[in-house]
């Protein structure tokens, strides 16, 4: 977890509520709140979703890579199951694929009932060693 703190928090993870409460290269579990992150209907916006998502395969991504490298993200998407209209989403991340030069993971997003609500992938690349 050292290399979280030397991280930091993203400005737009802290705006949305995201909070890591389990990070390791194999699993990574996040909490978001539906309140404030919602489209006009109400709905728990399907971009807070992404968003959250690809914190956690970043995360995951840059845990494997170790501190000395850099990360970016070349590819997510994200298929909505249902929508969450209140309370809390939260996001288990589990790797799909560790690489030595790229990372995909698959993070499965689920309600306060333990519904799915969003089923992302993200694929990351390790780039070359920071000089």
């Amino acid at each position: 977890m050292e290399i979280l703190r030397e991280r930091g928090q993203g400005a737009l993870d802290r705006k949305m509520g995201i909070e890591l409460l389990e990070a390791s290269p194999q699993r990574l579990v996040a909490t978001m709140p539906v309140e404030g992150n919602t489209q006009p209907l109400g709905l728990l916006h399907g971009g807070a979703n992404v968003v959250l998502a690809e914190s956690l395969g970043s995360i995951g991504t840059q845990l494997h890579a170790g501190p000395d490298r850099m990360i970016v993200g070349v590819d997510i998407n994200a298929t909505h199951h249902k929508s969450a209209t209140s309370g809390i989403v939260t996001a288990v991340a589990t790797p799909v694929s560790l690489g030595k030069t790229m990372c995909c993971y698959e993070i499965v997003i689920t309600n306060e009932k333990g519904e799915r609500t969003c089923t992302a992938r993200i694929t990351c690349l390790i780039l070359a060693k920071r000089d």
